[in-house]
């Protein structure tokens, strides 16, 4: 396989993801459905949160299957259930249904394709792991950029009913055409003249730990947190950032609705710009400094009246929501290796359903509490600065296996793991 090909699959796998993050444009559906149906907000809004919730446990489970059916069957089954449960979201009259149709058959769908790009441009490109998984999850985030424009579209000609099922069918056929050029690289795939540099130099160069031997390292569950405390105050901007906007800045909601095309950029850049410089100054460094900047911007927020400023600062804090999702499959690859990477980061993704549970009902119940955004701004400023602390402690771990099969994990447990 040449270097040409390699990036022709990564092209494939850009191209599912951004279909894929069509996900985060289900603002767009929150008023047509509550007009539709007289569900409540809060009914609408739980539909997303469980979608993202299943995607992190789907993508566990689509880790673990790709090693034994390999990258392209699990991505025609994504497109089937992310398709399939985009179309019967349309034709769901119950919010019990909605649930099912986009949140649990959806959910899975999103799950399922997004870990086969991460898990297989990791592979292809151990010389770029930063950059490569960067691009890929950066279609994600770029996803509702593209089809928050044409969903409003749909919406206005034709419903809610039909803008499901025809956005559905779309998904359908693009993962399945992205999904039919995924595959593993040859056992040991390395492009012409990579040599591993100090910056990536490390346990992955040479060691690839099973799921078992990583949940046996305290670094996998340090990793978790990380990802964790990093997505629970971008989604925390995401859930609110329309009325937070118009309560600290002063303006109106048509001015505010302009933060969600920002965001999306935000978010996409971000997933891209961070991963790559992790491959120059090393993901430690990456998350160190996203955790002390975003510490202060959330303190600068809540006093932005000015909606140019506040923009800004809304802008920059996206940039590290997405720089999380960018450089943490590098991160998880680093660490335990890359053969493996479908299971071990697909597991840690449950951290991300885990803050869109949080991080959106943290800032609301603080909001709701005191009245205003400016005690859950400080609040979210000093868990970043806090969090800072977990990146400093972070070393990488290495296998020592010994006669008989025993494992000892030298960095992390003492303890022998069979």
């Amino acid at each position: 396989m040449t270097n040409t090909n390699r990036w022709i699959i990564a092209i494939a796998g850009i191209l599912m993801q951004v279909a894929l993050g069509a996900v985060y444009a289900w603002s767009v559906f929150r008023i047509p459905l509550t007009r539709t149906y007289g569900w409540t907000i809060s009914q609408v809004t739980f539909a997303f949160e469980l979608a993202i919730l299943v995607l992190g446990f789907a993508s566990f489970a689509g880790g673990l299957w790709m090693r034994k059916t390999g990258p392209r069957l699990i991505a025609m089954l994504a497109a089937i259930l992310y398709g399939g449960g985009t179309i019967l979201a349309g034709r769901a009259h119950s919010v019990g249904m909605l649930y099912l149709a986009y949140g649990v058959i959806g959910g899975a769908g999103l799950g399922l394709g997004y870990i086969v790009p991460v898990a297989t441009l990791i592979r292809w490109f151990p010389d770029k792991r930063g950059m490569i998984t960067g691009l890929a999850v950066a279609g994600f985030g770029a996803g509702a950029l593209l089809t928050a424009p044409i969903a409003e579209s749909l919406l206005t000609s034709v419903g809610v009913a039909a803008t499901f099922e025809i956005l559905g069918g779309a998904y359908l056929v693009i993962v399945l055409a992205g999904g039919a050029f995924m595959r593993n690289p040859p056992d040991g795939y390395t492009p012409p003249g990579f040599q591993s540099t100090a910056v990536n130099q490390t346990s992955s160069s040479t060691q690839n730990f099973t799921l078992t031997e990583t949940l046996g390292s305290w670094q996998w569950y340090a990793l978790w947190i990380t990802l964790f405390l990093n997505t629970t105050a971008g989604i925390a901007i995401i859930s609110q950032a329309s009325p937070m906007a118009q309560e600290i800045s002063h303006v109106t909601a048509a001015t505010a609705a302009g933060l969600v095309g920002l965001i999306s950029i935000a978010n996409g850049s971000g997933r891209l710009l961070w991963a790559w410089f992790s491959d120059v100054v090393g993901r430690r460094n990456v998350f160190l400094m996203m955790f002390l900047l975003q510490s202060v911007l959330f303190l600068m927020l809540a006093h932005a009246h000015q909606f140019a400023l506040f923009s800004l600062l809304a802008f920059l804090i996206l940039l590290c929501y997405g720089g999380g999702f960018g450089t943490m499959p590098a991160f998880a690859a680093d660490y335990f290796g890359a053969k493996q990477v479908g299971s071990i980061y697909g597991l840690m993704l449950t951290a991300w359903g885990a803050a869109a549970l949080f991080g959106p009902t943290l800032i609301a119940r603080v909001r709701e509490a005191t009245g205003h955004y400016q005690g859950a701004m400080d609040i979210i400023a000093i868990v970043m600065l806090l969090s800072s602390v977990v990146p400093l402690l972070l070393r990488s771990p290495s296998l020592r296996r010994e006669p008989g099969g025993a494992i000892r994990l030298a960095g992390a447990r003492n303890q022998p793991v069979h």
